[in-house]
């Protein structure tokens, strides 16, 4: 073999490598679960049929409290509360009780 094919084949191999690991580590710093980067509340998931047959170990998510969108390694979801307590209702306020007086 040629020197030269000898320098593609290793400068070739490091690019390809350096993809890899690049890769590898983005996808370990991608947070598990449906908490936003940014806010830390949770997210909505984005049905993307691209990205759910090709790559379905990440979740296409958007925060409807700080606009975040971006990709989301799955896993646990936050439970939703879904008990409904009544809030007391509120005395009115001066203003309405001098106009009601007759």
């Amino acid at each position: 073999m040629s020197d030269a094919a000898i320098f593609v084949l290793v400068v070739g191999g490091l690019f390809v490598l350096r993809f890899i690991l690049a890769t590898v580590f983005f996808f370990c710093i991608l947070p598990d679960g449906d908490r936003c980067i940014n806010c830390d509340a949770p997210t909505l998931r984005v049905q993307r049929v691209f990205w759910h047959k090709f790559v379905p170990w990440l979740r296409p998510s958007w925060c409807y409290h700080c606009g975040w969108h971006g990709l989301l390694r799955t896993g646990p979801l936050t439970p939703v509360d879904t008990t409904v307590t009544p809030k007391p209702p509120s005395p009115p306020s001066p203003s309405v009780q001098a106009k009601q007086r007759p």
